[in-house]
């Protein structure tokens, strides 16, 4: 209006809205590719104070917008948030995973559930319009996710590099046994320190590998059949539509309509809450159990919410059972999948596999969110509530294929884990993990 003197048409601001929302996605696609290249040459922790500082960027950029009156400087905020975000999401749990020790691992990569989690929630928060929800204020809730960038950006310099880098990478010991003491503190850590020792005896070369020699590798094949599972399952298992049908269901269960965001809060605390009950579960019950228990679980809230949706204008008390078994289907998402699966990813790929392994996750994962958003509204629309039929045959095929195919990593070292895969990977002929079965080349990166 100010800088055309008109309104907009309506075509044109739901064309540019339609445009912010998905550029979000594209500059996570962005981000994924790119920092595998990034992490194998730079590391993964300077890629990370890469990160803090694209995301700062974005929210300087984002918070100045309306000064400047300029929408193409929240197109732009908006493409740096989702690489910044490719990013973290792709180096984050690498990083993580790598500076735990054995006996801590799953925690910590359960963590990143946890607090990925949390950031929802205190987006929803700031998000209310008692707070920074309104319209004079949505330049700073917008800017709002450069404050723990910011935070990151001056506590990261006093971590140590992760110890398996050092060692495999780099080769500098001292370092190496430094980072341990540094990280882990004083204790015997000579269990963890030969594992990984043995881990670098069966590297062939130090640098990490291309994404298309990890396709490429036999000794990879599995490894990426439990990836390519895991995270597709993790963005087609139905929570994006359990979100999507909540503000439905509790509409028709006669909510008011100023409690509905109270309502979602309460769906992403819920989520949050289970996300670090699952952290505390996951080093006693293990990967495997939480996977295809999770997906199990998940399949009968779906079933049983299929029947009250479609119930639900015959019997009043239907729409409350919707809400119960909404709140439920979160609950095992976060206990399950949610922080499981980073676990899993993590650990099932070496020092020289993972960077590249994780731009493959990173792919899979912002082209899954693109294809879903621009599928599952058609899909709904022809469906209805038996959309949810999708999700359930999805999660019962993976629940399946996990049960039988992904050995369980609790307290397994990565040469360990990658025995077990081995057995898959070469069958009857067992095939120990030493430099002859990984790939040798010259000059190694994680190009395409």
């Amino acid at each position: 209006m100010e800088r055309h003197g008109a309104p907009l048409p309506q075509e044109t601001i739901l064309l540019m809205w339609s445009f912010i929302v998905s550029i979000y996605g594209l500059g996570g696609l962005v981000g994924s590719v790119c920092c595998g290249y990034l992490t194998a040459k730079y590391r993964k922790k300077k890629c990370q104070m890469l990160t803090n500082v694209i995301l700062l960027v974005a929210a300087l950029i984002m918070g100045f917008s309306k000064r400047a009156g300029s929408f193409e400087m929240v197109f732009l905020g908006r493409l740096l948030y989702g690489v910044g975000t490719g990013f973290a999401l792709n180096i984050h749990p690498q990083y993580v995973g790598e500076i735990s020790p054995k006996k801590l691992r799953g925690f910590t990569n359960a963590t990143v559930a946890v607090f990925l989690t949390l950031g929802k929630v205190c987006g929803q928060v700031i998000g209310l319009g008692e707070i920074l929800g309104s319209e004079p204020f949505w330049p700073f809730l917008l800017a709002f996710g450069g404050l723990m960038a910011l935070i990151q950006l001056a506590v990261l310099p006093c971590f140590p590099d992760s110890p398996s880098y050092l060692l495999i990478q780099k080769g500098n010991e001292e370092a190496f046994l430094k980072a341990i003491k540094q990280l882990w503190g004083e204790g015997d850590h000579r269990a963890e320190i030969e594992d990984l020792k043995k881990e670098k005896a069966a590297v062939a070369s130090p640098k990490s590998l291309r994404v298309l020699e990890v396709l490429r590798s036999r000794s990879m094949r599995w490894q990426l059949y439990v990836t390519i599972t895991v995270i597709t399952t993790l963005q087609l298992c139905g929570i994006n539509a359990i979100y999507f049908y909540s503000f439905e269901v509790f509409r028709t269960a006669q909510f008011e309509e100023g409690l509905l965001p109270y309502l979602a809060l309460g769906v992403g605390l819920c989520e949050c809450l289970s996300s670090v009950l699952c952290s505390s579960l996951i080093e006693r019950l293990g990967r495997r159990t939480l996977l295809w228990g999770g997906y199990a679980s998940m399949v009968l809230v779906l079933a049983l919410l299929t029947v009250t949706l479609s119930l639900q204008h015959h019997y009043f008390w239907m729409h409350y059972a919707s809400v119960g078994l909404i709140f439920l289907f979160v609950l095992f998402y976060g206990i399950g999948p949610s922080g499981a699966t980073i676990s899993v990813m993590v650990e099932i790929f070496n020092q020289t596999f993972r960077p590249s392994a994780f731009v493959i996750v990173g792919i899979l994962n912002w082209m899954g969110l693109f294809l879903l958003g621009m599928i599952f509204p058609v899909i709904v629309e022809h469906l209805g509530p038996f959309c949810f039929l999708i999700f359930m045959a999805i999660l019962a095929v993976s629940g399946v294929f996990i049960y039988l195919f992904l050995p369980e990593t609790k307290g397994k070292s990565i040469m360990e884990i990658t025995m077990e895969f081995n057995k898959l990977n070469y069958g009857k002929k067992q095939v120990f993990p030493t430099e002859n079965n990984f790939l040798k080349e010259t000059v190694f990166c994680t190009r395409l």
